[in-house]
């Protein structure tokens, strides 16, 4: 997990931290999560987090000395349980690795679904803490790897550039099936298994569309306009 300094640190026990102060740590950001979940991350302060886990607010800030401290690492613990689990995926067509690998995240973020709902303003609209934002692009790069290496490594694999753009439009459309689940208010989610499901139907057809040059031009061209909208990033000239 992480505090402010993402980028310096690894997830698990900060350097010198003892073993009861790991636990004081977990137990800040179990509560902190469920005030989250509870509230909503505008409604919830950090006051309000010391209050309810009946510690000082001193204390709080030597963990957690912002909230964004506590949504970074909520994306650590996410994007690192899905890394793990997503590492048990077999050799295969890159269309049945995708299919893995989203249900893998589904699975992974089940038992936070409840919090993330709460974040869905933060994920999506917030330039600081949202899943495009600067601070979060370690837990972002994390996840995309894993969807990228289900195309650029499966048996089936295109040839690059379209085989990695295609990985991040891959990552891209997760990211639009992972909303629908946090909005889906059928029972057990049934909406969404559903997704899922007419999603691996289409991908046979998809896999057959990309034999055709207009269409992997397509996926390049696509590829290249989301990244310079999504990240900044410059376009091949």
């Amino acid at each position: 997990m992480f505090t402010q300094n993402v980028k310096a640190r690894k997830r698990g026990r900060p350097p010198g931290q003892t073993a009861q102060g790991a636990a004081a740590r977990d137990r800040l950001y179990a509560t902190a999560i469920r005030l989250i979940a509870r509230r909503g991350y505008e409604e919830t302060t950090l006051r309000d987090i010391a209050r309810a886990a009946d510690v000082s607010v001193g204390l709080l800030y030597r963990y957690f000395p912002s909230k964004q401290a506590v949504v970074i690492a909520l994306y650590d613990e996410l994007s690192t349980d899905f890394e793990r689990e997503a590492a048990r995926m077999r050799p295969g067509r890159w269309r049945d690795r995708f299919i893995f690998a989203l249900n893998t995240s589904l699975h992974a973020l089940e038992p936070h679904r409840v919090a993330l709902r709460a974040l869905i303003p933060v994920l999506i609209g917030d330039p600081v803490d949202g899943v495009f934002a600067e601070s979060t692009t370690f837990s972002r790069q994390r996840v995309e790897r894993i969807f990228v290496a289900a195309v650029t490594e499966a048996t089936d694999a295109p040839r690059e550039p379209l085989s990695a753009a295609l990985g991040r439009l891959l990552y891209l459309v997760h990211l639009a099936v992972l909303l629908w689940w946090l909005l889906d208010k059928s029972s057990k989610q049934r909406a969404t298994v559903t997704l899922v499901s007419l999603t691996e139907q289409l991908l046979p057809s998809a896999a057959l569309a990309l034999r055709l040059p207009p269409m992997r031009r397509f996926v390049i061209a696509i590829d290249e306009l989301i990244r310079e909208a999504l990240f900044g990033a410059p376009v091949a000239g």
